[in-house]
């Protein structure tokens, strides 16, 4: 296990080369608009909790995420830009007209934001951060502090997201889209070796703690 978590150290800390988004933060608020019905304004979600809470999010990743949207669709921008892919039918229509200097606006503007956390019970806590600090020795889930960091801030560079204060909801179904490979959006798909050793009852309790982290 302690082989694994400084591996995962190691991977981190190879990934900061990864150049950071750069827009306008000024003319991402303006093209956010059409975002707010599922994202909130400030990307901060209202009444859609199965979508992510954008607000505070690195710049680099949420244009990283966009642009693997409408490389699923778009097979002229998928040929010029190398990349991840992601599908996801509303997120895909969403991106098919953006440019990439639009993304990168709109990266740029809800990185500024700042985000929210949840309130969760003494109880909730205790449940998920032995495992969220040090992981599962017994079946080998990382823990998730060796790239998210104490206070689930992530690594700008490397592309590893902030989960701090976001959607119980979102992070239980991106756990389980990752365990079963509906999803393979991560480096090296790194997420899907982790979510697969994970329980129902292990991806709960992770969900309601990083909902808490700040």
């Amino acid at each position: 296990m302690k082989k694994l978590i400084s591996s995962l150290f190691i991977t981190c800390l190879s990934l900061v080369s990864v150049a950071q988004a750069a827009g306008n933060a000024q003319s991402g608020e303006q093209k956010s608009a059409a975002c707010m019905a599922c994202h909130g304004q400030g990307g901060i979600t209202p009444v859609l909790p199965n979508a992510p809470k954008l607000a505070g999010q690195h710049a680099a990743y949420i244009a990283e995420q966009l642009k693997a949207f409408k490389r699923s669709v778009d097979n002229n921008f998928a040929k010029e830009n190398k990349g991840i892919h992601r599908s996801d039918p509303t997120m895909a229509a969403m991106t098919l007209s953006l440019t990439t200097d639009s993304i990168d606006d709109l990266a740029i503007y809800y990185a500024s934001q700042t985000g929210t956390q949840e309130a969760i019970t003494e109880k909730e806590r205790d449940a998920a951060q032995t495992l969220y600090r040090g992981g599962n020795q017994t079946t080998g889930v990382a823990a998730c502090i060796a790239c998210h960091g104490p206070k689930g801030k992530g690594n700008a560079a490397a592309k590893f997201p902030s989960i701090s204060g976001q959607n119980v909801s979102y992070v239980t179904k991106a756990l389980k889209d990752f365990r079963s490979n509906a999803r393979q959006s991560s480096h090296n798909n790194m997420m899907n070796g982790v979510a697969e050793r994970m329980t129902d009852k292990e991806i709960d309790a992770i969900a309601k703690y990083v909902s808490a982290l700040h």
